[in-house]
């Protein structure tokens, strides 16, 4: 499959796989779970799981803690992170196709596709102060410029505002809190992690320097008290307490049996990732830790991962 994503350009080690042959052992189980499943839910109630597949192209949904795929969300191109409003409407940074494609929960056909022209859009949260949707883009889509931060006003419309930083040039995934700051991780130019944020209300985004070094940039999320964020490179998540421009870390969870988990998902007392090195997705009790409780296996290079409810959202 031709990749569309400059993936050696990330540094990420999901993306990087995806550009391997995918061994002979493993197709039957891939092309199963690209056939598999009704072309809409019976019924919306319930959790329900999203895996984007940069590989495939494709968004599998699966019932949640149960791993039951029930449908294959397809016309993506190569699609990264995921997140989710209060509402349980999903989100899904479609990078190659430039857009951000949104789905309500359960759906088969999208209610809505919002436009970011030049840019490759990689990770989302939505602000659950004000329902606006911040896409945080690696880079410009010729390759050539950097990436930035852009908001779109109640997750409808075009971009209102868009946020660089001179210290980040390719930026990964972002996260809100619950009093509408936002987080971002992401690539230096010495491909290094920069880390910084955008105060709710903020003109710019302030760069922080946390105390623990962040080999590969994974996913940054809320957990109701910290700032979580992954390293794909031993599969770890740090928790941050954040103060002006310093993060210090008040805990660690290291996910044993993952495999360069890039963007999870925390819910409650559970967290959600996807190996995207063994074509499988985990899940690890939180903050604990430990061995997987459960995976759910069959896919190729999962990248996003998100928990759905009709009436859930972001908060834990």
């Amino acid at each position: 499959m031709r990749r569309l994503f400059p993936a050696a350009a990330l540094g990420v080690a999901a993306l990087m796989l995806a550009g391997c042959a995918l061994p002979f052992d493993s197709a039957p189980a891939l092309n199963a779970v690209r056939g598999a499943g009704p072309a809409q839910l019976d019924a919306k109630p319930g959790a329900l799981l999203y895996v984007s597949d940069t590989e495939t192209s494709d968004v599998y949904v699966y019932t949640y803690p149960g791993g039951v795929l029930k449908q294959t969300l397809g016309g993506f191109i190569d699609p990264g992170g995921e997140c989710v409003d209060a509402k349980g409407n999903v989100f899904v940074t479609n990078t190659g196709g430039l857009n951000i494609v949104e789905y309500a929960h359960g759906a088969s056909t999208p209610a809505a596709t919002l436009n970011d022209p030049g840019y490759f859009p990689f990770g989302c949260s939505v602000d659950p102060t004000t329902g606006n949707l911040a896409v945080t883009n690696f880079s410009t889509a010729s390759g050539s410029g950097s990436g930035n931060v852009v908001i779109y006003e109640h997750a409808k419309g075009k971009p209102k505002k868009r946020y660089s930083d001179a210290a980040i040039n390719g930026m990964l995934l972002c996260g809100y809190d619950d009093k509408g700051n936002l987080f971002v991780d992401g690539l230096t130019q010495a491909s290094t992690t920069g880390f910084a944020e955008l105060p709710k209300g903020g003109k710019k985004l302030i760069d922080i320097a946390l105390d623990q070094n962040i080999v590969a940039a994974g996913g940054v999320q809320w957990d109701g008290k910290y700032v979580a964020v992954g390293d794909e490179a031993s599969d770890t998540i740090y928790r941050f307490s954040i103060s002006g421009k310093k993060g210090t870390t008040a805990g660690t969870t290291a996910l044993s049996g993952g495999s360069a988990v890039v963007q999870f998902w925390i819910d409650g007392s559970k967290i959600v990732g996807p190996n995207s090195g063994l074509g499988s997705v985990g899940i690890w009790k939180y903050p604990a830790g430990g061995a997987p409780t459960k995976t759910i296996g069959g896919l190729y290079v999962p990248l996003g991962t998100v928990v759905s409810r009709a009436k859930g959202g972001e908060g834990v």
